[in-house]
């Protein structure tokens, strides 16, 4: 079987970003290759089941109107319904959906959890945008998806650029659109109208449980480890603060302006988040390092929770970090991950690693269609026994076949896909 390091390179020119369909479909690939799989069933996940393409018009507050372009991907259903985020970023495009379209099959077989993968967004950048005319964008944009969407077809999530609010605003423009109260349309919403206690905290409380449990795999005692978190965001800064709390030494953190720098340690504590105080962490360092420094620090465990292709074939040479967490989506290019792979680096994929975001909101949806609120302590308690079963499952298949953890990883969910599409066939 091919080793990480024969995957080709995307394109020539390395300066160029990976698109996070071709990293997907690579991985997929690559894992297939150590399956009795039918290669039909592999040609089906290469592509999304349907790509919705919308124009979103909004009246911005002079007045004027102008239009956004929206998509949805529906990756691959056969489990249960469509489940992913919204992003609103400038860079939204078709492949960059299908491709983390792609990752969220993967992610939600990992947790075995009954949803299939979607993804969807705006480009648009919304610091653009007031409150008021993010209202708007996102009422007309529930409008355009509402054929597609639903508590047992689709069900969205906050992603980069939106939040709890953006959510609210989509389940109240969907309730109204149907004429009742329907929670479940999505998750990730405030507690208040049917979301669940622990769902912002929850992907970066799942990196942290990760990164504790391949420490133990290795050895490596928590209050001996030093960690690096790139991105102190919802993800990052959840995962270093419960980290710090479980005696970690976290040594940098950052956020778009630069990283924080302290070999002693931080006080994460005493940091904001992004959610608390906008990049402000540079505000608050002595010692200020720029975020392609703190990917090549001599630490023991790298986090990078920021935005995807930031390990690449340009800088994969000088991680100097013995483990590698992923908190974002997609942070390894394809090639980045054979040179870490072909260094001996371990690389916990984001499919297993950041899975708490959507495991909590199944445990919202779950909540929602129930009718019955959970407390946060069984959310955690919840969630962290999920992790570990998922971690049990892919542990075993990376002892055993003595491959890569994304693609022990890779191959829990595609046996899972596989066997879902074989058993309920092709219809004709």
């Amino acid at each position: 079987m091919a080793s990480p390091s024969s995957l080709p390179e995307t394109s020539a020119d390395s300066s160029e970003p990976e698109p996070a369909v071709e990293t997907a479909r690579r991985q997929l690939q690559h894992a297939a290759g150590h399956l009795e799989i039918d290669p039909n069933i592999v040609e089906r996940l290469k592509h999304p089941t349907k790509v919705h393409e919308v124009r979103v018009p909004i009246e911005r507050d002079d007045g004027t109107v102008e239009m956004f372009t929206g998509y949805r991907a529906h990756h691959d259903s056969v489990r249960g319904p469509y489940k992913g985020g919204l992003r609103y970023h400038p860079d939204v495009s078709r492949d960059e959906c299908v491709g983390l379209g792609m990752w969220m099959t993967w992610k939600c077989a990992v947790m075995d959890l009954p949803f299939g993968g979607a993804k969807g967004g705006i480009a648009v950048d919304p610091k653009q945008l007031s409150s008021d005319e993010k209202e708007r964008l996102t009422r007309r944009f529930a409008e355009e998806l509402r054929n597609v969407i639903g508590p047992t077809i689709d069900i969205p999530a906050p992603d980069m650029g939106t939040d709890p609010q953006t959510m609210a605003w989509l389940m109240d423009a969907y309730s109204m659109q149907e004429g009742e109260t329907i929670a479940g349309v999505v998750t990730g919403k405030p507690p208040v109208i049917g979301g669940s206690e622990g769902r912002e905290e929850a992907p970066g409380r799942s990196v942290a449980i990760i990164t504790q449990l391949v420490c133990e795999h290795f050895n490596r005692p928590l209050e001996e480890t030093s960690v690096a978190v790139q991105g102190y965001g919802s993800v990052g800064s959840n995962a270093a603060r419960l980290l710090d709390e479980w005696g970690a030494t976290i040594v940098a953190i950052s956020d778009v302006n630069g990283a924080m720098y302290d070999p002693d340690g931080i006080d994460t504590r005493a940091v904001p988040s992004h959610d608390e105080e906008p990049e402000a962490v540079t505000d608050h360092a002595d010692d200020v390092i720029t975020n392609e420094e703190l990917l090549t620090l001599d630490v023991d465990v790298l986090i990078p929770a920021a935005l995807g292709n930031v390990i690449t074939e340009d800088n994969a040479d000088a991680v100097a970090a013995d483990i590698v967490v992923e908190g974002a989506n997609g942070p390894t290019t394809s090639t980045g991950d054979a040179i870490l792979a072909d260094r001996g680096i371990q690389v916990i994929p984001d499919i297993l690693a950041n899975a708490g975001g959507v495991t909590v909101s199944y445990f919202e949806w779950l909540q929602d269609i129930n009718r019955r609120a959970w407390s946060l302590q069984r959310v955690n308690d919840e969630l962290e026994a999920e992790m570990r079963s998922a971690w049990q499952a892919v542990r075993a298949e990376f002892e055993d076949r003595e491959v890569t953890w994304r693609d022990a990883a890779y191959i829990v969910a595609l046996s899972r896909v596989g066997e879902a599409h074989e058993v309920r066939g092709l219809w004709p």
